[in-house]
């Protein structure tokens, strides 16, 4: 059975540090629809900027409606993000950099930020069953897919249980889930389950787990890497995301099914998502690559943005 932390009180520490740091954009929930999205950055706004500038759409799947984005020119490519997490917390910096040669879809998972739930108990197999319907509802046969940590899981289930929607697939920080993955520390558990504090001194313990404490040392602005989050989701929502997850038997039996191209990627300072658990994907899916950044943590693709975007489009394109 995989360790479920309180993560909600995390992401909530986060958004009471990065709050502070800088006022929300023109990507807050009053600017779902800006008059002039436009897909390709102009020379006058940043790339924070011209993500906040792409529309947010909806679209009906099974019994919720899905939010997502939509931008970029080529094969589709779909991001899944990971527990707790929205739409609004992928690095525009990174999402620029593919979406320069991918049609690029983000989107919120059930019953988080911009995107509806229902009764529906909350499940990986079901967050899996929406990216297809998200895929069908948006006439895509077949796409490559990024998963980054619960979204590598997603992904996962995508690729064993729709095999032919999942092109190439890139598994960022996640794991096998069930008893063969292997858990962070005593140490790290004893830290991410640690509520005491204020919301800052929280989100500052949060940022020691994502990013290697050497390299936060020589990175103490936030705001030069981080975005700030601009979505808010229930409560219920993370718990409802924590039980899917907690009962989650994994995929280590099944990984050799998977009979698409992987790259597995991971920080090999990722204290969360330990290393091993890399080898442990790679081992057992068929010709898959495993890739580890020196230096990097479960954060690394807001630690190097450029070099994690430059690593997954050579693997697309090969």
């Amino acid at each position: 059975m995989r360790v479920i932390f309180p993560l909600v009180t995390i992401i909530l520490a986060l958004l009471f540090l990065l709050a502070g740091c800088t006022a929300p954009g023109p990507g807050s929930t009053d600017s779902l629809a800006p008059s002039s999205p436009g897909n390709h950055l102009n020379a006058s706004v940043s790339p924070q900027q011209w993500i906040d500038q792409v529309p947010v759409k909806k679209v009906t799947v099974d019994d919720i409606e899905v939010a997502y984005k939509d931008f970029g020119e080529g094969e589709p490519l779909i991001l899944i993000t990971g527990y707790g997490a929205t739409m609004d917390l992928w690095p525009p910096g990174l999402l620029l950099n593919l979406s320069s040669r991918h049609r690029v879809i983000i989107f919120d998972n059930r019953g988080m930020g911009h995107t509806t739930a229902s009764d529906k108990p909350f499940s990986i197999e079901l967050f899996a069953y929406d990216t297809a319907g998200l895929m069908d509802a948006l006439n895509i046969s077949r796409a490559d897919v990024l998963g980054w940590s619960m979204g590598a899981d997603v992904a996962q289930e995508l690729a064993l249980r729709h095999p032919g929607k999942a092109g190439r697939l890139i598994l960022y920080a996640g794991t096998c889930g069930g008893n063969e993955s292997v858990p962070a520390s005593p140490a790290v558990l004893e830290q991410l389950t640690n509520t005491s504090g204020s919301a800052r001194e929280q989100g500052e313990r949060l940022f020691a787990l994502l990013f290697p404490a050497g390299w936060l040392r020589e990175h103490p602005d936030s705001r030069t890497y981080f975005p700030v989050p601009t979505e808010s989701s229930p409560p219920e929502s993370y718990a409802r995301q924590s039980q899917a997850m907690g009962v989650w038997n994994g995929t280590y039996s099944r990984l050799p099914d998977i009979g698409s191209p992987t790259l597995v990627l991971n920080g090999a300072d990722d204290v969360i998502c330990v290393p091993a658990n890399a080898f442990i994907l790679g081992g057992r899916i068929p010709g898959a690559w495993v890739i580890q950044v020196p230096g990097g943590g479960h954060g690394m693709m807001y630690q190097y943005p450029e070099q994690f975007g430059r690593i997954v489009a050579f693997f697309l394109d090969t």
